[in-house]
């Protein structure tokens, strides 16, 4: 069977599997995907969805974005401006209001420097606006 074109997603799961310290076997149950499959995939010779791929990245304990961008899902500069936005909400030091406040500023700036994707989000549009002083808690 010819291998896809796949970029290095199998090399590269595999090495986070070896990482991992991960049989085949292993991460094929915690993925919740057939041995077989997995094996497939490390190959090139199967193009796993975005879900599958979600499954993937929870079993390893790495970023779900990183492998959409190794297999093509996703172009770089957006998993940058996901990365900064998953930072951002992940964050547990500032509340819900100041999250959305800077979402909207980051998604400020990308638009201006001409990123036509928003990664901000849609909970930007919900923020508060920039010219309001931000409430004290």
């Amino acid at each position: 069977m010819a291998s896809l074109h796949v970029g290095n997603l199998g090399e590269f799961l595999r090495e986070q599997r070896r990482s991992a310290q991960l049989s085949l076997r292993q991460l094929a149950d915690a993925a919740g995907v057939s041995n077989p499959y997995l094996s497939q995939i490390e190959r090139g010779l199967r193009k796993p969805s975005a879900e599958i791929l979600q499954q993937l990245a929870r079993a390893l304990r790495i970023s779900a974005e990183t492998l959409y961008v190794r297999a093509g899902i996703l172009d770089e500069k957006e998993q940058a401006g996901l990365e900064v936005r998953s930072a951002i909400l992940a964050d547990t030091s500032i509340n819900e209001q100041q999250k959305q406040v800077l979402l909207q500023i980051y998604g400020s700036f990308r638009k201006e420097n001409g990123h036509t994707d928003d990664a901000s989000g849609p909970e930007a549009e919900d923020a508060p606006s920039t010219d309001a002083k931000p409430q004290t808690p």
